[in-house]
């Protein structure tokens, strides 16, 4: 019985796998976006994004999953999206904005010093965010980037309430059958995903070691 509830559960892993992989893909670089977008000099532009991180962090993920899967034909009668879709589309949404507020905490603590050298070398306002900035910052949010990334591979369970069958539905599936320990066993696949994680970023933190202050 061991070898078939495996082989279910990375069926169910492989979405939840899916789920985490394109989240992060998406997030990542749309986050930085956001980040800029919140330190705008241009009032209306920063109100706007500061008010939609604001409602985005402020309410759970999962209502964001039923509004964005069931809203637009409820509201619009628009045809329903994949539900796939729906999930990449919340997921994205709620982590960019998560990671966003890191980004922004990480650029605004660089002194304002080493921007006025870089102007002084004659450098551009790109070349001194990517050549001078920005390995800074990774520095910096590494660990608070790391805390949500490990988050979203638990978070991941979430999607099953738009009907994604991830590991915890392939799991909880066998209760059916009078078996409860393949729900429990779910809880090793976390906890080595999870593990391989911390040990990558724990590697990607000496590997930067050289950026201290």
């Amino acid at each position: 019985m061991f070898v078939p509830v495996t082989m279910q559960l990375l069926g169910g892993f492989w979405e939840t796998l899916k789920v985490f992989s394109l989240t992060l893909l998406f997030s990542l670089p749309l986050g930085l976006v956001v980040s800029f977008g919140s330190m705008s000099k241009f009032t209306p532009l920063r109100v706007l994004v500061k008010g939609f991180v604001w409602i985005i962090r402020g309410t759970p993920l999962m209502l964001q999953l039923i509004i964005i899967f069931y809203g637009p034909g409820l509201v619009f009668g628009l045809p329903a999206m994949p539900r796939f879709t729906a999930t990449i589309l919340a997921f994205t949404i709620n982590y960019a904005c998560y990671f966003s507020e890191i980004y922004r905490g990480g650029i605004e603590s660089i002194p304002k010093g080493q921007y006025e050298a870089g102007q002084v070398l004659g450098m551009t306002k790109s070349q001194i965010f990517f050549k001078v900035v920005l390995l800074q910052v990774i520095k910096r949010i590494l660990a608070p980037i790391s805390n949500e990334v490990i988050t979203l591979v638990k978070d991941t369970s979430l999607a099953r309430i738009i009907g994604i069958y991830e590991i915890i539905w392939a799991g909880e599936s066998f209760i059916k059958k009078g078996l409860i320990w393949p729900l429990f066993y779910t809880g090793i696949f976390y906890l080595v995903f999870s593990g391989l994680l911390t040990i990558f970023f724990g590697r990607m933190e000496k590997k930067l070691d050289y950026f201290r202050g």
